[in-house]
């Protein structure tokens, strides 16, 4: 009934999934296999393909395990060389296991990145601009990198990373889904470590504050202000405590 169909799509938003949508326009075959099917639902753009002679390697899991409650199921399912079908999506226990999978994958990604394979992959990314420009109008649309805050899931979305301004900004809405522990808080820094010739050559254009046309000298922005006044009451402050002390 009408109910049913709420239900389920209710759990499929929560989990992240988009039924029928992939990022492509053809449609992904059932054997395409979980991890092309999963990194090509719309929002999963930032997501290299995780090779399957990686997950197979259990070096590379270490650690995850006890993190998850039905590890052996989602790791079964990450191998799949089948796509789920509506069928599956319906399904309250396979949802059950998907939540895990994709938090399973996510942290293996995150590992996968910093290998020399996943490193090329993103490389490949980070040349078409498949993650974003920087926001700072001043950085002439800067490509950027995926990062995240945290190694830890649900502590804090996917952010992008611009190596030109060096500064994190928030991700666009439709990877509001991605955890920034899919892809780790280091991933930029060994990014731009193994590929030099990346980093962008020329120093990010401050912005100059101007009036009609006139460059304003000597004049202290707002928050340069504000810091002033906060270490000039800290100070005084400090020495009214030392006075009460004596």
């Amino acid at each position: 009934g009408e109910s049913s169909i709420s239900l389920r799509c209710t759990q499929v938003k929560m989990y992240g999934l988009s039924v029928g949508e992939t990022d492509d326009e053809e449609d992904f075959s059932a054997d395409s296999g979980w991890i092309p099917w999963f990194c090509g639902l719309k929002g999963h753009e930032l997501f290299a393909e995780v090779e399957e002679e990686y997950v197979r390697d259990n070096f590379n899991l270490y650690g995850l395990r006890q993190r998850f409650q039905f590890y052996e199921h989602a790791l079964e399912m990450i191998l799949s060389s089948e796509a789920p079908e509506d069928d599956d999506l319906a399904d309250a226990e396979y949802l059950e296991i998907y939540r895990d999978a994709s938090d399973l994958y996510g942290l293996i990604h995150a590992r996968y990145i910093a290998s020399p394979r996943g490193l090329q992959a993103m490389r490949d990314k980070y040349l078409k601009g498949v993650f974003g420009n920087c926001p700072r109008v001043l950085c002439d649309r800067q490509h950027t990198l995926p990062m995240g805050l945290s190694e830890e899931l649900r502590a804090a979305q996917v952010k992008i990373f611009c190596p030109k301004c060096e500064q994190v900004y928030a991700a666009k809405s439709k990877y509001r889904e991605l955890d920034g522990a899919f892809f780790g808080m280091s991933f930029p820094q060994i990014f731009l470590q193994t590929y030099p010739t990346l980093l962008p050559l020329e120093v990010p254009r401050p912005f100059v504050p101007r009036v009609f046309g006139f460059r304003i000298h000597k004049q202290k922005s707002v928050i340069a202000i504000k810091e002033e006044k906060d270490r000039k009451e800290r100070a005084k402050s400090g020495r009214w405590q030392e006075l009460d002390e004596t």
